[in-house]
Parts: C-alpha cells; sequence; structure tokens
C-alpha cells in the first residue's frame, strides 16, 4: 500500500537531523507558539491517546513515563481524568521550560534515541505521544520503554504515519511481538493533526516479562 506523502503537510517534517529539529524547536517555543499552532491545527494525539490509555489503566497513582512530554499537552489531559504521577523527559529544553507548573512529578532533558536513565521495571506505563515522528527519535527507543516499565505495565504511543515503514517501525512492531516482549491491546490509525490530512498509527501494548 502507498504511503501517503505527508513530508509537506508540517514544517518540521522537513528536517531529518536531530540539530535541525531542535533549533526549529527552540524557534517554535518563543511566545509559546507551539502550544498555539497545536490548537490552530486540532491536534488531537494527547486526547486521543490519553483516552484510550485510561480505559486500559484505571490506576490514578500509575506511574507514569511522558516520552517527549514538550510542553506537556499529555500531561494536562492526564490530569482531567485524576492521574497526577506522571514524569516527562524531552530532548526540548525550550518546550520542557513551557510545560505548567507542579504539572509533572519531574522533568528531566532526555534524548530518546540514547539509553535512558531510568531503572529497570519502574513505571507502570509509558505515553509517547507525538515523539515517533520525522527526524525524532527511533524504533529502538521502543525497547528502552519495555525495560523501564513492570510486567503487565502499558507502553501507548503514536507512530506518524510517514515514518511507519520508512524508519522501521511496522518491522520493530512485528519483531517485539514475534519475541513476546508485549502483546498487542489496540493499534489503529487516528486522527492526530486532521486539518493537516496528517493521521498517526496510535497503538497501546501490554509489556510482557
Amino acid at each position: 500500500m502507498a504511503q501517503k506523502d505527508v513530508g509537506n503537510k508540517v514544517p518540521i517534517y522537513k528536517l531529518k537531523k536531530t540539530d535541525e529539529v531542535m533549533k526549529y524547536y527552540d524557534e517554535w517555543g518563543e511566545e509559546n507558539k507551539y502550544d498555539k499552532d497545536m490548537v490552530d491545527w486540532n491536534y488531537t494525539g494527547p486526547k486521543e491517546t490519553t483516552e484510550v490509555f485510561i480505559r486500559y489503566n484505571k490506576d490514578k497513582e500509575a506511574k507514569i513515563y511522558d516520552a517527549g512530554c514538550g510542553t506537556g499537552l499529555v500531561g494536562v489531559e492526564l490530569k482531567k481524568y485524576g492521574y497526577k504521577n506522571f514524569f516527562g523527559a524531552d530532548l526540548s529544553q525550550k518546550l520542557l521550560n513551557l510545560v505548567p507548573k507542579n504539572l509533572y512529578q519531574k522533568l528531566d532533558k532526555v534524548d530518546l534515541n540514547k539509553p535512558i536513565d531510568e531503572t529497570d521495571n519502574t513505571f507502570d506505563a509509558v505515553m509517547c505521544v507525538g515523539t515517533f515522528t520525522f527526524g525524532h527519535v527511533k524504533p529502538p527507543a521502543l525497547d528502552e520503554f519495555i525495560r523501564i516499565t513492570k510486567n503487565k505495565g502499558l507502553i501507548c504511543f503514536t507512530i506518524n504515519e510517514g515514518i511507519h515503514e520508512e524508519y522501521g517501525f511496522d518491522k520493530k512492531i512485528d519483531q517485539l511481538n514475534n519475541d513476546n516482549k508485549w502483546k498487542e491491546i489496540e493499534f489503529f490509525k487516528s486522527d492526530y493533526i486532521a486539518s493537516k490530512d496528517v493521521n498517526a498509527w496510535l497503538g497501546l501494548y501490554e509489556v510482557i516479562k
């Protein structure tokens, strides 16, 4: 099946190198333009992913790692449902500086393409929304998410449809399924950024250890 070309829909999708992406985010964070654009674009990723997650995790005390948290949009959604024990990580300090005060238990500047400085089996869940996209985080990060998540914990993520096959996420997910590292609970095409006609695959998996 031919992939829809979404590379021209959003300017940052044209960037392939991490340093280019970070420079773009630093400028995007000025005067909170990032959050304004997310509203203008009708970016539903955080809302939609959170709604899927809470169907399967009813524990409001669950310890959640928000990988690529940006300005905290997932945290805002989780808080609406009474969750509060979440920890944020992002590569852009400029975006981390825009996260609402006291929303997260902790915020760390982290490159998710490298090993995560967290102990094995620390979290009840990992959320990763809007981070598996052009020039951002690659498939091996899923191994790290599984490592830091407890047995029967949940990993909930979006993958921009434009990189699902190009970056090898399809093969990585198949491999993790075949190796019984996790089991699929949900995997479907979400709206994501409907106003730009950009969709994402939304996945929810239970970790097996």
